[in-house]
């Protein structure tokens, strides 16, 4: 199935990288593969390591990339493990999926260092939305996984172990703390009575028991109601805060001097942390800031891709 994903802040996340000819780039979260093909078409002796932890992506976006084989390398993996070696980041050209997690940490002076820059497009893309098949939309009722691996193993923590297994309290406290939902204590009571019924095995089973949870009026507003539900939990099965504090901070070492780091952000929580590490490494005397500001969509953007509304994209330079 062809990528159905848009790519956000797309020509205002690339012109702030301020790459050269021979541009290498890390796209973190390859998704539709949108930044990456438009890097190799405005740098024509640029290369690209791609990284994604759903296997799927790389497949949807295959077509897109007939005739530039040779400039793009993928590794199937989270872009927190962005230090781990594997060998199509050495071959350029295979079109192979490497899988990170049969590499090896790198040491210093290894290929991922001295990159020119990085681009992490956070949060969920529209084809693990509209067409994974994994739970992620409240709108379609589908196995409570919410995983972004697309094959998840029996080991593999899913939304559905979550509802199912964790206590009261802390579904509560992750429903608050990762969805900034004021209804969590009463969601997730009715969570923690509904599965002595039945197991909640389907996004819908999950919906029915969020709507039955909050008032009347709160069901009516324009925003879903079980929208900062499922934000949380999948947030929590993926370990996505985590993942961002470590794949910034290995992101930067990987950067030489004078790389930068373009981030795009969806909700409070990974801005946060963005504009936190930013805060840091400019403490450290370590970068500057590129836009002052965070940069938003346009009207026109948000028009065509309403998506792209609560957008922000904030771009750090390394200077030693």
């Amino acid at each position: 199935m062809e990528s159905v994903h848009k790519t956000v802040l797309l020509n205002e996340t690339i012109e702030n990288l301020n790459l050269s000819e021979n541009a290498v780039v890390i796209d973190g979260t390859f998704g539709g593969g949108g930044h990456s093909l438009e890097i190799l078409k405005r740098y024509p002796h640029a290369k690209i390591i791609a990284i994604d932890q759903d296997r799927g992506a790389f497949e949807k976006a295959k077509d897109k990339f007939k005739g530039l084989e040779n400039r793009i390398s993928f590794i199937n993996a989270n872009f927190r493990d962005l230090d781990i070696s594997s060998s199509p980041v050495k071959n350029f050209g295979n079109f192979a999926l490497g899988d990170i997690g049969q590499g090896t940490h790198v040491s210093k002076n290894s290929l991922l260092e001295n990159i020119d820059g990085i681009i992490l497009d956070l949060g969920l893309s529209s084809d693990q939305l509209e067409n994974s098949g994994r739970g992620f939309s409240f709108m379609k009722d589908e196995p409570l996984l919410m995983t972004m691996k697309e094959n998840p193993s029996s080991e593999d923590l899913t939304a559905r172990d979550v509802v199912n297994s964790w206590s009261e309290k802390s579904l509560a406290d992750i429903i608050y703390g990762y969805g900034e939902e004021r209804f969590s204590r009463r969601i997730a009571k009715g969570i923690a009575e509904a599965r002595e019924k039945k197991k909640l095995m389907t996004t819908f089973d999950l919906v029915e028991v969020i709507k039955k949870s909050v008032p009347a009026n709160y069901r009516r507003r324009k925003m879903h109601f079980a929208t900062k539900t499922f934000q949380a939990l999948r947030i929590a099965v993926n370990d996505e805060l985590n993942a961002l504090k470590d794949g910034l901070e290995k992101g930067f070492d990987a950067l030489k001097k004078g790389g930068r780091m373009s981030v795009i952000s969806f909700h409070s929580l990974e801005d946060r942390i963005v504009k936190n590490f930013y805060k840091e490494k400019i403490k450290e005397k370590k970068a500057i800031l590129i836009n002052k500001k965070p940069i938003l969509a346009s009207d026109k953007e948000i028009k065509e891709n309403p998506r792209s509304r609560s957008a922000k994209l904030r771009v750090l330079g390394k200077i030693t």
